[in-house]
Formats: C-alpha cells, structure tokens, sequence
C-alpha cells in the first residue's frame, strides 16, 4: 500500500476491479505478492535476530560494530522497503508530509541515535499488519466476486435458426437468444417460446422458484432449473438487471460515511502537526533551557514521531467497513455501500416482509 490514506482508495479499486468479475485480482500475480511479503518478512526478521545476538557478543566475541550495524540496515530494507518506495514517491509528488514519510524519518532517526532494533521492529509491525490488511480484503473480494458471479459470461445466441455462443455484450436488443436447464439468463427480455422454472433467489431473495413462459419477463442472472426458453432481449447487457447491482456494488465503497471522510481529513492535517511538534521539541528546549543537550531532545522528538503514527487509525477505518461488506456478501447479503452499515449501528427496529426474501 502507497499510503496509509491512499490505502482505502486502493482497496475501491481493488473492489471494482473483483466486481467486474475479473479473475485476476487473486490470480498469480496476487498469490506472488503473498510469498514476496512473506519471504521479506521472514528474512527480515531472522537478520534481524542475528544481528541482535551479534551485537550483544552471544554469536561471537569480538565482533566489530560495522557488522551489527550492516546487518541491521539489511533487515530494515527487507521489511520496509515499500515504506521507503512509498516515501520517495510523495516526496517526488511535493507530497512530503504524510504517514510513510512519517514512517520513514522516524526510522531514520533510530539508525541516527544508535538503536536500528527500533527501526527495524516498526517496519516488521507495519509490514505484518499490512499483510493481514491484504488477507482481509482478499477474504472479501472473494465473497463480494462469489455472489455477482450472476452476470453471465455467454449468450445462446439464434440467427437465422442457427444457435451460437456469443458474449452477453455482442447481443443486441430484439434479437433472439435460448437458455437450457443450468443455465442462467443471458439477458433481460421477454419469453416468446417455452415453459421453465426459474431460481431468480441470487437477484430477488425469493427461495421459491418462479414459473416462465411465453409473455413473461426475465431477468439476466436468474438460473434455469427446467425447461427451455427463447427470449427477445429488451435491454442491451450493460442495462440489465444484473448489471445494475455490480454497477451498484461496484461504486459502492464510493460513497464515504461520516466517520470515512473525517479519517480523511484527520490524516491530512494530523502528520504536518506532528512533525512540526516534533521539530519544536528537538529545538526549543535545547536553545531556551540552560543545560539540555540536543541529543536527548533529538531523541524524545524521534520517539514521538515512532509513537504519534497514524498508520493503524486510518487504515482500520475504511478497512473495517470493507471487511463488513465482504461478510456480508459471504451470506449472500448484498450491501450498497458503508453508509448502510453505518446506520445499522442506530437502528433500533428492523421490519420483515411476509415473502421470507
């Protein structure tokens, strides 16, 4: 992730990309950023271990400083090297002052002061809590993909009596098109021959299936348990019903909740500030205080700068509504967006129909 703030943007995208069906959002090329952070962390983490033991003399006696030292540097570009890409990228931006050049200086000045262990453990934290961040977001565009598989890859098309599978998008209105048992509806439109049963549960929450016939409308999605319809498509396939709801899903991280937009505002003010006070602390009391050394006040301002990261606040947030939209379509419940989920939290009555959808 480039950024804590840009982190909930990533993951939109992440989500419009699962929506649209596409399978490579958890194809190689995701299951080879997987083993990449993993075996990252995990070299970074034992170097790291060497190098603790090796400046504590436990491996050997005699050790010179440079060696600790090289191999901690090693273990904290293992661990934080997109915190670093990340960093020079805003600072090329103009962009200076945000949470991984936050990160980044911070760490920077534990190397300075003389304890690299620091540095190294904030980006072993960061990187673990990214990879879980990553595990919970694929979880949930797995979920979010598995219920919208209802968009039909192909279409029985019939041209001249002669039938062919074509994309849903080839189609064109008025045109005729054939769905067999197993099969789900290609398209919107209305029956002109045949008699089926449809389970339309995946578009309407109805359990019970629903006759077809001649005159009835159908909608794309729906699953054809018996019978064999022909169809005259009335809406082309971006227009169809099914179509809708992933375009509904899909712009659904869009709208952002109160508490969303605040986050937002919070990290873009909060990070200047803290580095400013930070400066103020390695400065001021040094200069106004007779008898303080710069290098214990360049040390608290540094130990500020660790602890006054946002990273785990801004990144929880849109991630915590993302993780909710996923568990829910894992229960075949389709949610519109975070703002929904936002007032559940005020709800205090909840009204069923009598259909049991």
């Amino acid at each position: 992730m480039e950024s804590c703030s840009g982190s909930a943007a990533s993951n939109s995208c992440d989500t419009c990309a699962t929506c649209r069906g596409g399978d490579h959002v958890d194809s190689g090329e995701s299951r080879n950023e997987v083993i990449r952070n993993g075996v990252l962390l995990g070299v970074s983490v034992a170097v790291a271990a060497v190098s603790s033991l090796a400046s504590r003399g436990v491996l050997w006696a005699g050790i010179p400083v440079w060696v600790p030292t090289c191999l901690f540097a090693l273990a904290y570009i293992s661990a934080g090297y997109d915190v670093l890409a990340g960093a020079a990228r805003s600072l090329l931006k103009m962009r200076p002052l945000d949470e991984l050049s936050l990160m980044t200086v911070s760490t920077l000045g534990a190397f300075f002061i003389g304890h690299p262990e620091e540095a190294v453990g904030v980006m072993v934290f960061y990187k673990v809590g990214e990879m879980l961040q990553e595990s919970a977001s694929r979880r949930s565009r797995s979920s979010i993909r598995s219920v919208l598989a209802l968009r039909p890859d192909s279409a029985r098309l019939v041209r001249n009596g002669v039938e062919s599978l074509v994309k849903p998008e080839d189609v064109s209105v008025g045109e005729l098109v054939r769905a067999r048992p197993g099969e789900r509806v290609p398209l919107d439109g209305v029956v002109e021959s045949g008699d089926a049963w449809l389970d339309t549960s995946a578009l309407t929450g109805e359990s019970a299936p629903r006759a077809a016939g001649p005159g009835t409308e159908v909608l794309a999605g729906a699953i054809v348990q018996e019978g064999v319809l022909s169809i005259r498509v009335a809406r082309p396939a971006s227009g169809s019903y099914a179509a809708r709801i992933v375009d509904l899903v899909e712009n659904a991280t869009r709208a952002k909740t109160r508490t969303e937009r605040f986050i937002t505002r919070f990290a873009r003010w909060y990070t200047p500030a803290v580095v400013g006070v930070a400066a103020a602390l390695a400065v001021l009391p040094p200069l106004l205080v007779p008898g303080q050394a710069f290098s214990d006040w360049i040390y608290r301002a540094l130990v500020l700068l660790v602890i006054s990261c946002p990273c785990a606040l801004v990144i929880s947030v849109p991630l915590g509504y993302f993780a909710g939209m996923g568990g829910a379509a894992r229960r075949g419940i389709l949610v519109k967006g975070s703002q929904p989920l936002d007032a559940l939290a005020d709800a205090r009555t909840i009204v069923f129909d009598k259909t049991g959808t």
